[in-house]
């Protein structure tokens, strides 16, 4: 599978202050990677060079095949980038802000119209084509944004903290988004604080905390790598609707549930159920980093939408 993105010991200082700290990795093309970590642990930075806001220190990127040491310009050309905050123009509606970053990207003049049309309908906001941007919904500002960064149709997106501060449901909205965009084969980097949101997303995923990656893999894979988090819950009830549910961890499992379910047999119980419970993306944040997902989210500002579907 070819590579979109290769990073080999990317480093930045900031004057004395060590933002990033040679970190490696590489992104498939297709892909939908998060990129994890709490406020400060480099995940912005990380972007910025990325995207050629920011000159690296040390170490060797190629981004879409070009080294971004020497090919910034033609990276520019073929990236889509959707920061934190909305960049859009409060006085312009949202066809027209469409229509002005094609022209910003070059698309051509007898394309931009109907390129509008199309995005603005994908991100279900035709009936706020002609709405001025500072009169939409945070939400609809979100998805506007986004769609602007795709004006030029490019291969990879990267996206800081999209759905920070959204409601429930622009949320869940911008959600399904990301995910048909990576469906339609678009490459994805997504930094962002809610854990679940990344556990629905991302394909694989980068933690990094204080400008180190110390973890990265699929989803499973996180989940596998910290030990002694099987878990097996077994649920019993003593035939007068009394129901009790036990939870078995550690090392030996097997036999501990085997021990508990000849108990219950023996105490006349009925077993209605024995499940497995896998460990969630937090949990294992949790274990690896030493820090709580409370900590990252109140960074940001509350729980907000993290708890939403989709």
């Amino acid at each position: 599978m070819a590579k979109a993105i290769e990073v080999d010991q990317l480093t930045k200082y900031y004057g004395g202050l060590l933002a990033v700290d040679r970190i490696s990795f590489v992104v498939e093309e297709g892909e939908l990677f998060g990129f994890l970590g709490p406020n400060g642990a480099g995940k912005t930075t990380t972007i910025r060079m990325l995207t050629g806001l920011s000159r690296p220190t040390s170490g060797h990127t190629r981004v879409l095949s070009f080294d971004l040491a020497t090919d910034v310009a033609r990276i520019k050309k073929h990236i889509g980038v959707v920061p934190e905050a909305s960049n859009l123009y409060d006085e312009l509606s949202a066809f027209d802000n469409l229509v002005f970053a094609m022209q910003l990207y070059g698309v051509p003049r007898g394309e931009r119209a109907a390129r509008a049309e199309e995005l603005l309908a994908c991100f279900r906001l035709s009936e706020k084509r002609d709405v001025l941007f500072a009169k939409l919904s945070r939400g609809m500002k979100r998805a506007l944004t986004v769609a602007a960064a795709l004006a030029h149709r490019p291969p990879l997106l990267f996206l800081d903290e999209p759905t920070t501060g959204l409601d429930v449901m622009s949320a869940r909205n911008l959600r399904q988004m990301i995910a048909g965009l990576r469906d339609q084969g678009v490459t994805i980097f997504l930094t962002t604080h809610y854990l679940e949101e990344a556990e629905r997303l991302c394909d694989r995923i980068a933690i990094i905390v204080k400008g180190r990656i110390i973890a990265l893999d699929t989803v499973d894979g996180l989940k596998a790598s910290v030990p002694g988090r099987t878990v097996v819950e077994v649920t019993l009830s003593d035939g007068n609707g009394c129901i009790e549910t036990a939870r078995f961890n550690g090392d030996d499992v097997i036999t501990a549930v085997r021990a508990a379910l000849a108990g219950a047999t023996a105490d006349g119980r009925r077993v209605l159920a024995v499940n497995t419970v896998r460990p969630t993306l937090e949990e294992v944040f949790v274990q690896l980093t030493g820090l709580s997902a409370e900590v990252m989210l109140a960074e940001k500002g509350g729980r907000g939408q993290a708890n939403a579907g989709g």
